[in-house]
């Protein structure tokens, strides 16, 4: 009976992380948006789905803290609930970066030109990571937490590329200095979301395994 609830409890918690992820795409994908379209009302909407990531890493914490002290799970269920914890901690972190990237838009009144594209194919790639890292927590899959892992490298490539962009753009004659940062801080952001789906990545291996490699 106690297994049996236990069960029920994980399914839910499944449910809440797809969500959460879910959330986090979103949040990626309108930023990207208001990047490439020169939207900055979509921002705004980026700034509040990024408060309703926060909100629902509480209640996910809230419920791995409940799972833990009413199931007393054995050392594998410890494990995936623990991860969770962690997972959603990251998770939070890609809402707080996208909504870090809103703010770059609208007060620095990006537009949106051919120098963006990269940065906006680098949020695609992000986007497949964090999407990847949890459907690989739920399928317990662990081949493609690794390929997560592995797909970073196409993340690290397309910042390479921006940055090779951008300082190509500081070189020409009247070029915009403070639009080619703002640019790049933008860049460094989808680099580092895809650096928490990694760490999504490396927990779903360390739910299965006891080990993040």
């Amino acid at each position: 009976m106690m297994r049996s609830a236990f069960d029920e409890q994980l399914e839910l918690l499944h449910k809440e992380l797809i969500t959460m992820g879910a959330a986090c795409e979103s949040v990626i994908a309108m930023s990207a948006e208001a990047l490439t379209a020169g939207k900055p009302e979509l921002a705004e909407r980026v700034l509040e789905l990024s408060a309703k990531i926060d909100r629902k890493e509480r209640e996910i914490e809230s419920m791995c803290l409940k799972i833990l002290l009413q199931q007393q799970p054995v050392a594998g269920d410890l494990r995936v609930v623990s991860s969770a914890l962690k997972m959603v901690t990251d998770m939070a972190r890609i809402g707080d970066q996208s909504a870090d990237i809103a703010e770059i838009i609208t007060l620095a009144n990006i537009r949106s030109t051919d120098d963006t594209y990269v940065i906006y194919d680098m949020s695609v790639a992000t986007i497949k990571m964090v999407t990847e890292s949890i459907d690989a927590f739920v399928k317990k899959d662990m081949r493609m937490a690794k390929d997560v892992i592995d797909y970073d490298d196409v993340v690290d490539s397309y910042f390479n590329q921006a940055k090779a962009m951008l300082i190509e753009m500081l070189g020409k004659p009247g070029a915009d200095g403070e639009y080619a940062v703002d640019l790049l801080m933008i860049a460094k952001y989808f680099e580092r979301i895809g650096d928490h789906a990694v760490n999504i990545a490396k927990w779903v291996l360390f739910s299965m395994t006891g080990s993040k490699e």
